[in-house]
């Protein structure tokens, strides 16, 4: 067996809940002028593909600097009767591109794409990652996320259109459930 295909057998078990297809990974449009200032605060995430770390309620993110510069991730969600909370770090590696972040979660996990494709600030956030497997198949992971636990459908609908015109298949996008929330 040649090791590009036992690898492939190693990782699928662990993608079984992602979304994974073959060959590299899309280069979608990200936000031009993109402000992480007007970005920062709490967002609620309305729809994802399936992630493996994301299986709960009422689930949010929040941004905030830190005095060294790189920006707190705090995300949280309601799975098995319990609140759950995870932080993370985000940093901008070139400033000439600041929709272009990167997040990690554990000191022993390198930092994973977190691109911002649309945001009005106010209102709704399309985001979107790809890790890529040897160029032969790559792992999507997209968001849309709202400052709000609830949006109109047609809000839904053209995140949607976006991600699908930038090669991102979203055919398996759940919607997440925020009924019932404490806010």
């Amino acid at each position: 067996m040649t090791s590009a295909a036992f690898l492939i057998l190693l990782v699928l078990p662990l993608v079984s809940s992602q979304s994974y297809h073959w060959g590299a990974c899309p280069d979608p449009k990200i936000q031009p002028n993109f402000n992480i200032e007007k970005y920062l605060g709490t967002w609620y995430e309305i729809e994802k593909l399936p992630a493996s770390f994301e299986r709960g309620k009422c689930i949010e993110a929040n941004y905030n600097t830190r005095p060294d510069g790189t920006i707190q991730v705090l995300n949280s969600q309601f799975y098995k009767q319990k609140f759950r909370t995870v932080e993370g770090t985000a940093v901008i590696p070139d400033p000439r591109e600041p929709a272009r972040l990167k997040v990690s979660f554990s000191y022993f996990t390198p930092y994973a794409p977190y691109w911002v494709l649309t945001t009005d600030y106010s209102t709704v956030a399309v985001v979107y990652s790809c890790t890529d497997v040897l160029h032969l198949f790559h792992i999507d992971f997209a968001w849309i996320l709202s400052r709000s636990r609830f949006v109109q459908p047609q809000t839904v609908q053209y995140a949607k259109q976006l991600l699908a015109g930038e090669g991102v298949d979203v055919f398996r996008m759940k919607p997440t459930d925020q009924l019932g929330c404490k806010d």
